[in-house]
């Protein structure tokens, strides 16, 4: 059965991923570890990552915005480690604590987020600050997607930019992450075994998002995605202290 779970959580985190461009993490590590260790979920979600980040940019790639994609990686690079730090020492249930926290506190944002408090002409501190965060949470607990979101809605990217840039920081910092996490020996053979599986219902996925994306909604859909990510932190917790 856990095998089973795993394999439908990846499908419905790829499938947000290829709809909206970002989001899986959101929902594959939190579920990933109400069946699994953290060591094991976040290796886990961030090489599935990879791969879906890969396929979406090969697409997209037009619609990056360079300028912003490249300054956003080398600052999470920075971050990278204090978050592998978090993951290896910092308790178990702490680090469910966190996440359910930010990710509740992320989708609340989003929310109630009014368009009017959104600006082009963005200070280049709030570059360096969503960028390292995004490192340290993506490094903790496979979550660097709410800094660059609030980067992003920030910049009033369109939805193409949205969706490619993200793409072209997810890759790289991706990749590096699991570099780290191989050289700290957390990509044990379970997890590449969890990773195969993981990827087959994947792929379909993210070609099915793709539909998605030219037909749904959007608003309606994030409202959506984010009542089911409060939904999600509120489990988590439940699980945590339950």
């Amino acid at each position: 059965m856990t095998f089973t779970f795993i394999a439908l959580i990846s499908f419905f985190a790829a499938l947000v991923r290829s709809t909206l461009g970002f989001g899986e993490s959101l929902i594959a590590v939190p579920l990933f570890l109400l069946f699994l260790p953290a060591r094991t979920a976040v290796p886990l979600a961030v090489m599935l990552s990879v791969v879906i980040a890969l396929v979406i940019l090969a697409r997209d790639y037009r619609n990056v915005h360079f300028s912003s994609a490249k300054w956003l990686v080398l600052y999470a690079v920075l971050g990278i480690p204090v978050g592998v730090a978090i993951l290896i020492h910092a308790p178990g249930g702490l680090i469910k604590t966190i996440l359910a926290i930010l990710i509740i506190a992320y989708a609340l944002y989003a929310l109630y987020t009014s368009a009017s408090v959104r600006r082009t002409n963005v200070p280049r501190y709030a570059l360096f600050l969503c960028g390292f965060t995004s490192g340290v949470l993506g490094g903790a607990y496979g979550l660097n997607g709410p800094p660059l979101v609030i980067y992003g809605n920030l910049r009033q990217w369109s939805a193409a930019h949205f969706r490619a840039t993200l793409q072209a920081y997810f890759l790289p910092v991706s990749l590096i992450s699991v570099l780290i996490y191989r050289q700290q020996g957390l990509i044990s053979t379970q997890v590449i075994d969890l990773f195969i599986l993981a990827l087959l219902p994947s792929i379909p996925a993210i070609f099915i998002g793709r539909y998605l994306n030219k037909r749904l909604p959007k608003p309606l859909f994030f409202q959506y995605c984010y009542w089911g990510l409060i939904g999600i932190g509120i489990i988590l917790l439940l699980t945590t202290y339950g």
